[in-house]
């Protein structure tokens, strides 16, 4: 019997365990699951394949012990957490796979990692991973025909489905809140536009938005990731003209969500004093001018500009901010961590709420001296708040590589990310039978902003 070791049980793996109780009697396979809370895994333990253990990860003993029973581990913590994990299983010798950007720390394992004949997957989730796949691809295709890439944008969104769009902000929690919080800090977000490095610093990145139109879905707002240039190398795309990746928003979030912003309510930097008793109302007059006669209403208006008849006030009034009986009741808190739970008060998922995927590429390239275009994208909506479609495009990747890992057609050892075709094809083409798919059609090549763009 073959041992798979999944730590962190949170949002995005309820796919990847359903996933791996499917497989366990073909492939003779036993789960542990181990979390710090096993008490809400309860409905996993009327399946013998499963085996549900508290861990935590900060007490090695307890984390070494569970790491040496298992051939493979599969780690859904975030990724700062990663570290003693991988160092652990380089030590005990198990195969690694993880949904989370590749950090210093790990790459740094790689001449050992592969001196011991392992294979550390990461990136292998949505956005990282199949953005990489679904990319690369493409042009690996393009490339073998002898096309030159020129323009290549990737988007993904993590949204609410249409069905269950029921408030002002047209959004609402599908993944960490707080990585939504503190989206684009950190420096400037940097691109390539026609040959012309951009640089958008974190005050203005919500106002520097692009739209986008995908038939049957809508119109969509786009900013850009933090650092577009990560995988210039990865892709081989040192000599192309552009090079851009974003987030996706319906239209109308990103300037609402500057108002967050400009108040310094999205800051992590610092702790609130007395935060525990706060109001809600309080948190809001704290970043804004004393004033013995205006309300707190009237101050943030006028501080931010907004007139009251203007659709921006409609949606603050929609998240309580001006409640003075709603208390904060965290020790302790930055503003970013009161704002995250403000918002959970309204953008967290209802039972039977459905979430929404997209994903949309353009490849823009030279082909027997003509410029043409490929524009490609991907939508999966959720089932409900359990069996997400962020859960889903996350979580079956995961499980996919950890099952080609195990029977050796991921066999390449190192620390890797999904960008050569030995990855990418079957678990690809294994997606598209859970309805993971992308649509592609060719458009007119234009460059940069070629009439589904549109600067703001």
């Amino acid at each position: 019997m073959r041992h798979i070791l999944i730590i962190g049980a949170g949002k995005s793996t309820s796919y990847l365990i359903d996933y791996l109780i499917e497989q366990s009697t073909s492939q003779d396979l036993h789960i542990t699951i181990g979390d710090l809370q096993p008490n809400k895994l309860q409905h996993y333990s009327k399946f013998r394949c499963i085996t549900i253990i508290e861990l935590d990860i900060h007490q090695k003993e307890a984390r070494q012990q569970a790491i040496q029973q298992a051939d493979i581990v599969i780690s859904m913590l975030p990724a700062f957490l990663h570290g003693n994990v991988a160092k652990d299983c380089l030590q005990y010798k198990k195969h690694l796979v993880t949904a989370s950007y590749i950090s210093q720390e790990m790459k740094n394992l790689d001449k050992a990692v592969k001196k011991a004949g392992l294979v550390f997957m990461n990136e292998i989730g949505l956005d990282p991973g199949i953005d990489h796949m679904s990319a690369m691809q493409v042009i690996d295709r393009i490339r073998d025909k002898g096309g030159k890439m020129l323009l290549f944008e990737s988007f993904t969104g993590g949204l609410v489905a249409p069905e269950s769009d029921n408030n002002l902000w047209n959004y609402k929690f599908t993944w960490n809140p707080r990585n939504v919080v503190l989206a684009g800090q950190g420096g400037a977000s940097k691109f390539i536009q026609e040959g012309k490095y951009k640089y958008i610093p974190y005050h203005r990145l919500f106002r520097r938005t692009e739209f986008l139109t995908i038939d049957g879905y809508g119109k969509f707002e786009i900013y850009p990731n933090r650092d577009s240039l990560n995988y210039r190398e990865a892709y081989g795309l040192q000599n192309v003209l552009t090079l851009y990746r974003g987030t996706m928003r319906r239209v109308g979030f990103s300037r609402a969500w500057n108002m967050f912003v400009t108040l310094g309510m999205t800051d992590d930097s610092y702790v609130m004093e007395n935060s525990e008793s706060l109001s809600y109302r309080d948190f809001t007059n704290s970043f804004l001018p004393y004033s013995l006669t205006d309300s707190v209403e009237l101050k943030l208006r006028h501080y931010l500009h907004i007139e009251q008849d203007d659709i921006m006030w409609e949606k603050l009034l929609e998240l309580d901010l001006f409640n003075p009986d709603k208390i904060v009741g965290i020790k302790n808190a930055s503003p970013a961590q009161i704002l995250q739970k403000i918002l959970e008060d309204s953008w967290t998922l209802d039972s039977s709420d459905k979430d929404m995927i997209v994903m949309y590429h353009k490849f823009g390239y030279e082909l027997d001296g003509k410029k043409q275009q490929i524009d490609s994208h991907m939508v999966v909506t959720g089932k409900d708040q359990t069996y997400t479609a962020m859960s889903k495009t996350v979580g079956l990747p995961v499980a996919i590589a950890c099952m080609q890992i195990l029977n050796g057609k991921i066999a390449t050892p190192g620390v890797h990310l999904p960008i050569h075709k030995e990855v990418y094809q079957s678990i690809l083409e294994e997606l598209e039978s859970y309805g993971i798919r992308f649509k592609e059609k060719k458009v007119p090549y234009m460059g940069y902003n070629n009439g589904n763009a549109i600067s703001n």
